[in-house]
């Protein structure tokens, strides 16, 4: 039995499609499971709630094998400790009273340089709280995801721009969640890991957000541009957008990290690279969602 948290999520669910058709028996945790598709609710077990909760993860870790691990955004937390560890409190207990066998986790890169890169860090602490609980884990080490493009549609189709505080010039790996979800489906399915580590998950290629502008341009038809944004007002428009301040300051701080070559610090190789180039994710999911 394999536990999926998020399984609405962005990545959570092509996660769990992916297991299904491996034809895996499936427990999943929703606060909502009404989000799911009828046909997907046929073939899993629902445990309602949130994966943060010490009865629900009580409940649905019984009997499990294996756990897929993605913590929500939290917008409003108090902390990014409050949003990554203290989220992950009760999970952890839980694996260790049920005596959970794997964890597969989505975590960030940054093991070994990050110092303070906010969410990133966060993240990294999460991934030490969970192996000292003994179980077997694999946290999966993510660049920014090719599809956080998506925020910025409105943006793209209406503006013909799109913005980030990080340099347009500096070359980064991005990642699409459709191959995050297929190195996780892999791990969560292959009984042969044991330990703790960190998988690094960085696409086929780095790009600069500038090299972006020019593919988004080329695959829609029309000039698109890169704008670097003011640290400053980035901060003002995460808090414009609800994020409690602590939060801002979390995102701000990876960003940051981010623009200084945190997500350099990893060089690719070919366990590390994953087949889907950015103009790929362009043709086939940036270009239908900008013609909507």
């Amino acid at each position: 039995m394999i536990a999926v948290t998020a399984p609405t999520s962005n990545i959570g669910h092509q996660v769990l499609e992916l297991l299904l058709d491996s034809d895996a028996s499936v427990r999943v945790i929703a606060r909502d499971p009404l989000r799911l598709s009828p046909e997907i609710l046929a073939r899993v077990e629902v445990v309602e709630g949130s994966h943060g909760d010490e009865k629900v993860v009580d409940r649905a870790f019984q009997g499990v094998d294996s756990v897929f691990w993605l913590v929500p955004p939290n917008p409003t937390a108090i902390s990014v400790e409050a949003a990554y560890l203290d989220f992950t409190q009760p999970a952890c207990r839980a694996i260790k009273r049920h005596s959970v066998n794997r964890v597969v986790g989505i975590s960030g890169l940054g093991r070994g340089v990050a110092k303070n890169a906010g969410l990133v860090s966060a993240s990294l602490a999460m991934d030490d709280l969970i192996a000292s609980t003994g179980v077997n884990y694999r946290a999966l080490a993510m660049p920014t995801f090719m599809d956080n493009i998506f925020r910025q549609v409105g943006s793209i189709k209406n503006g013909g721009v799109f913005f980030s505080p990080v340099s347009g010039d500096l070359k980064l790996p991005t990642c699409a969640t459709r191959d995050i979800a297929a190195v996780a489906a892999h791990l969560l399915l292959d009984r042969s890991w044991t330990g703790y580590d960190h998988v690094p998950v960085l696409g086929p290629e780095d790009l600069s957000f500038n090299d972006m502008a020019q593919v988004i341009s080329d695959v829609l038809g029309t000039t698109v541009r890169f704008q670097q944004i003011a640290f400053e007002a980035f901060q003002e428009s995460l808090l414009n957008q609800g994020l409690s301040s602590a939060m801002a300051q979390g995102v701000v701080d990876m960003m940051m990290a981010k623009n200084q070559g945190l997500d350099n610090a990893v060089h690719r190789t070919p366990q590390s690279t994953t087949p889907t180039h950015f103009r790929q994710w362009c043709e086939e999911v940036l270009k239908p969602a900008v013609a909507r």
